[in-house]
This record gives structure tokens, C-alpha cells and sequence, in this order.
């Protein structure tokens, strides 16, 4: 019982920080929550006995491609930096 509540609440909480990805205007703020996202659905993956996928899922998915897109967003120009005429 108390192991479908737990399912439960790491699935909501994977598709809320997806939905909060969605709704940020902020580059950052939307990759932090995707990294959250990300994270979370490795633990779903260690909850369904699945440990060496969220052990990938972790490395890769929380860990290399949101420092990859971190450090994407830090090298591109900001539109908020440009002056409009």
C-alpha cells in the first residue's frame, strides 16, 4: 500500500516539474526543472527494480545533458541584454 503511494507521488511530482519546464519564460529556471525531472524519473526507475537504467538515467539525463544545456544558455546572448530601437 504504502509502495503505490510513494509510485504515486514521484509520478506527480516527474510530471509537475515537466509542466513547471513548460511554464518558465526563463531559459535557466526550465533546464533546472528538466534536471529535476530527470531526476526523479530515475528514482522511478530504482523503485521499479530497474537499477542500472536509473543509474544511466541519473548520470545522463540529470547530470551531463543539464550541465550541457546550462552551459549552452551561458554562451548564447540574452535577448533581455539587447537594445531595441
Amino acid at each position: 500500500m504504502i509502495f503505490g503511494i510513494i509510485h504515486v507521488m514521484v509520478l506527480i511530482s516527474t510530471i509537475g516539474s515537466a509542466l513547471m519546464a513548460m511554464g518558465f519564460k526563463d531559459l535557466l529556471s526550465s533546464v533546472i526543472s528538466l534536471g529535476i525531472m530527470s531526476l526523479l524519473l530515475s528514482l522511478e526507475f530504482y523503485l521499479l527494480e530497474a537499477p542500472d537504467v536509473a543509474i544511466a538515467e541519473a548520470a545522463i539525463g540529470a547530470g551531463l545533458t543539464t550541465a550541457i544545456y546550462v552551459i549552452a544558455i551561458k554562451r548564447t546572448d540574452r535577448w533581455e541584454h539587447e537594445k531595441v530601437n
